[in-house]
């Protein structure tokens, strides 16, 4: 039995909030080939308006994170970004920087061993913050490619360093209330070494900056086996948990749907921020996909469902039951609570809980019988590129 009540499930499964990468929308994504697919988003504008609809069909979804500069505007109105979100029923989330796709960041951005492009990546990092401000954004996503593929391609003390200074000046740039996410990735795209390899160089990095500056955990950037809730609880524990890049893998940084590999492993993640209680209340939940051969909006709601789903299952463990065993030393009792709220069907539930909302109860069948797939198929037909905002 769970130690909340179904009252106070429903009111937390109510409040529950997973950000949409607009880049989900568009055709982008993997280091192999991007398939086109038909009504794929082409603009900022067509990636909001499918963001507000797997908002409309899921009840959970309100906000839409951007990328600079696949988002920028022909006219630099970020504003008018902002209003055109607001009209679709959703606002502009976290600013994620690129400093990884142009050919000057070869060598890297922050840890460049050439000034001159190490300042470029600083004007664009300070751009962005310009922009969370004009789009209203409470949140600077950073992930960075830096790293080296040969030995002795350059100090490694001094990329560090270099990195540091950059991050430093970031994030007196931040808007006031504002944070400052760093992500990690272990390897790829460089092969040697990677700057910010893990969540340790990351929280080390977060701690030297201040309290606006939190870790990222992006679900597929870790080695095979790496107990990601052990990660999880640590970072809670020590105030640092910023956010998710939610998203699933099978051999590595695959960016697959949520839930659709690991069901399990993304589930005992809940469970660590459901027993963390108002330490996890500014934990931001953001989907970082790349679907590919799936479509684009149906595995959107999906991924929002499947956190919906092991969010439920999280809320009916019984906390009590799990800390008297634990305290016990009941090895196998405390695993079959945990399992027991894992196990139950709370399909019926949120069913519920979308119709109080004013959702679908069942999105994806909504969704289908909507016929707004094969309108913007119609009238988007299939483009091979993406754009920013035009209006």
């Amino acid at each position: 039995m769970a130690t909340l009540s179904i009252t106070e499930i429903k009111t937390a499964l109510k409040q529950q909030q997973i950000e949409t990468p607009s880049w989900g929308y568009a055709n982008s994504g993997t280091r192999f080939k991007t398939f086109a697919w038909p009504g794929a988003a082409r603009t900022t504008e067509e990636k909001l308006d499918d963001a507000g609809i797997v908002h409309a069909m899921t009840g959970i979804a309100p906000s839409v994170a951007i990328h600079i500069p696949w988002d920028k505007p022909a006219d630099n109105d970020y504003v008018a970004v902002r209003q055109y979100a607001a009209l679709r029923g959703i606002r502009i989330g976290a600013v994620n920087p690129n400093v990884f796709q142009d050919d000057v960041y070869r060598l890297g951005s922050l840890a460049n061993p050439n000034g001159a492009i190490r300042e470029q990546a600083m004007d664009h990092l300070i751009e962005c913050c310009d922009i969370m401000r004009k789009t209203e954004s409470t949140a600077l996503s950073l992930w960075f490619a830096d790293g080296t593929n040969y030995a002795g391609q350059d100090n490694l003390r001094a990329r560090k360093k270099r990195f540091e200074e950059g991050l430093r000046l970031t994030y007196q740039h931040l808007p006031a209330g504002a944070r400052m996410l760093v992500e990690y990735k272990f390897f790829e795209p460089a092969f040697y070494s990677t700057d910010i390899p893990d969540w340790g160089t990351a929280l080390t990095w977060c701690n030297k900056l201040g309290p606006q500056a939190q870790v990222l955990v992006d679900l597929g950037h870790h080695a095979q086996g790496v107990n990601i809730e052990q990660i999880v609880s640590f970072l809670l524990d020590e105030g640092k948990l910023g956010g998710f890049h939610f998203n699933n893998r099978k051999y590595a940084d695959d960016d697959l749907i949520v839930g659709s590999t690991n069901p399990y492993e993304l589930f005992l993640i809940f469970n660590e921020l459901v027993d963390a209680g108002s330490d996890a209340a500014q934990v931001a939940y953001m989907i970082d996909q790349s679907h590919n051969v799936e479509g684009k909006i149906a595995p959107m709601i999906l991924s929002v469902l499947n956190c919906q789903e092991a969010y439920a299952k999280a809320l009916l463990v019984d906390h009590a039951a799990l800390r008297d065993a634990q305290l016990e030393g009941d090895v196998l009792g405390a695993h079959e609570v945990l399992n027991s709220a894992y196990k139950t069907d709370v399909r019926p539930l949120l069913a519920d809980v979308r119709t109080e909302m004013g959702a679908p109860a069942y999105p994806m069948k909504e969704f289908r019988a909507s016929g707004y797939e094969q309108k913007i198929i119609h009238a988007r037909g299939t483009a091979t590129a993406t754009g920013g905002y035009q209006s």
